[in-house]
């Protein structure tokens, strides 16, 4: 069977420009070409497109919602009368956040039935599928001759995959899975319900998945592409020493110390979600 492999998210990245600046005698105003974007930016606002990717119980639609700190996903409550999804199914949903003026049109495309299966055997073929589609979609509408003012941009931009916390290894799902892809698109590892772990659980676990990470090849974001100078370098090197992340979803604000926060409590303590407010 003649598998076509859709190209890496660096392959398509430009080369950095090496020329050495040339001599000027005055300024040019080219200072104000930040100001015009940053109006444009500001009017037509931006496009990002998170898919979502996980066994069911993982708290996925929590984790988007603290994310984003609104009802971005409503999650279903299971329902023993209703049989359960004999093949997986994708749902994308569309929210407009605002935040300062500044517009985010945000989609997070849910994958519903993925490892939930006796028999998972391809069951990554529909996401995979899906990816490529919305590539190939928004290629054609660039090809066109008369072509849109504004191209709907559906591509999905990362793909955010949780694993489920075992305190063991990855599964050989998650590596199957994962193997095919990071060849498609930005995937961000992360460790579902991370507080079901002790701090020495949760190290070790990361280590052992950063170990089959390396083992099977699989190249997470950020890539060592986007390591274009030296800041790039030393701040990719610190983002990947902390893959998997380790995430806590919660949707309910409490009050500690006198101040209001976004958490999770349990008969030990309140359980604080690690996303600043600005």
């Amino acid at each position: 069977m003649d598998e076509r492999r859709s190209p890496s998210p660096c392959s398509s990245r430009p080369s950095s420009p090496r020329t050495p600046p040339n001599e000027m005698f005055g300024p040019v105003g080219i200072e104000a070409v930040l100001d015009q974007l940053r109006i444009k930016a500001m009017k037509t606002g931006f496009e990002f497109n998170i898919m979502v990717v996980g066994q069911s119980g993982l708290g996925k639609s929590t984790m988007v919602n603290t994310l984003f700190k609104s009802k971005v996903w409503q999650s279903t409550e299971p329902n023993l009368d209703v049989p359960m999804p004999q093949t997986l199914e994708l749902h994308s949903v569309t929210h407009v956040i605002e935040e300062k003026g500044l517009k985010l049109k945000l989609t997070v495309t849910d994958t519903p039935g993925f490892g939930d299966q006796i028999n998972n055997d391809k069951c990554w073929d529909p996401i995979l599928s899906y990816i490529n589609q919305q590539y190939e979609q928004y290629l054609q509408e660039e090809l066109l001759i008369t072509r849109q003012r504004h191209i709907p941009d559906t591509r999905v931009h990362c793909c955010v995959y949780f694993v489920p916390p075992t305190g063991h290894c990855l599964r050989p799902l998650d590596i199957e899975f994962l193997r095919r892809l990071c060849r498609t698109v930005n995937v961000v590892p992360v460790i579902a319900r991370a507080d079901s772990l002790t701090i020495e659980e949760r190290d070790a676990f990361r280590s052992r998945i950063q170990q089959n990470l390396k083992t099977h090849c699989i190249d997470v974001y950020p890539q060592k592409c986007f390591d274009e100078d030296v800041n790039d370098r030393l701040l990719n090197s610190k983002i990947r020493e902390q893959i998997p992340f380790a995430v806590v979803g919660a949707d309910r604000e409490h009050i500690v110390n006198g101040r209001c926060v976004l958490g999770r409590k349990t008969k030990w303590g309140i359980i604080e979600a690690p996303i600043s407010r600005t």
